[in-house]
């Protein structure tokens, strides 16, 4: 992982494309589980994993235990996070 003074380069995130679907899946379910993530994104349960932890090491997601059941939330409180689901509304939506 590539940083500079101690921030995340925007190439950090977006140079994985596994890692864009398993955000993208997020920021547009706000929660899911990762069944629900693998489902939404064709993924490996390792790969999606690894990407996972390092979403958490970014701050753009939460993870919730509930006994045996992990869940995973979008951190929208996040200014990244939240700006990230603004270009993915834009990007995708009917905005021409």
């Amino acid at each position: 992982m590539i940083k500079s003074e101690n921030k995340f380069l925007i190439e950090d995130l977006l140079g994985s494309k596994a890692r864009v679907k398993i955000l993208k899946a997020l920021a547009l379910n706000e929660e899911l589980t990762i069944s629900l993530i693998i489902n939404a994104t064709k993924l490996n349960y390792s790969n999606v994993r690894k990407h996972l932890n390092h979403l958490k090491e970014l701050d753009l997601i939460q993870e919730k235990n509930f006994g045996r059941i992990k869940i995973f939330r979008y951190r929208i409180e996040n200014i990244k996070a939240r700006s990230f689901k603004k270009f993915i509304d834009i990007w995708e939506g009917d905005f021409y």
